[in-house]
């Protein structure tokens, strides 16, 4: 059997490098729409409201990394909390959720509106 040629191995490697390279990049965030932020400060306001606001925020911070599969189960769930809540406003949520910075945003907000003077 013949052995490989010298730097073969080292080929192989540079190119499965090369093609994996942006295997595992996300692209960047477009920033949130202003509408998009008025929903999630409307959200914040109804928790504070409730006085929910550190609980809310405790299990934001806990479910954090599993915010793509909340978003999953919201777009599933859509046809059942459109009996609460409107339809437009769900699936909004859910596709915010489906973005890392949506959690930490709206967790800072409830921290934010509670310090604050209650309406």
């Amino acid at each position: 059997m013949a052995s490989p040629p010298k730097g073969f191995l080292s080929q192989k490697l540079s190119g499965l490098r090369s093609k994996l390279q942006g295997a595992f990049a996300t692209a960047p965030a477009e920033p949130l729409t202003s509408a998009d932020i008025a929903l999630l400060e409307r959200a914040a306001d109804a928790i504070v409201r409730r006085g929910m606001a550190t609980p809310a925020v405790l299990f934001l911070e806990s479910v954090g990394p599993m915010n793509f599969l909340g978003s999953q189960a919201l777009h599933f769930l859509t046809p059942i909390l459109d009996v609460v809540f409107p339809q437009r406003d769900v699936e909004r949520i859910a596709c915010l959720l489906e973005r890392r910075d949506t959690l930490v945003r709206l967790a800072a907000l409830i921290e934010a509106r509670a310090q604050g003077p209650r309406p």
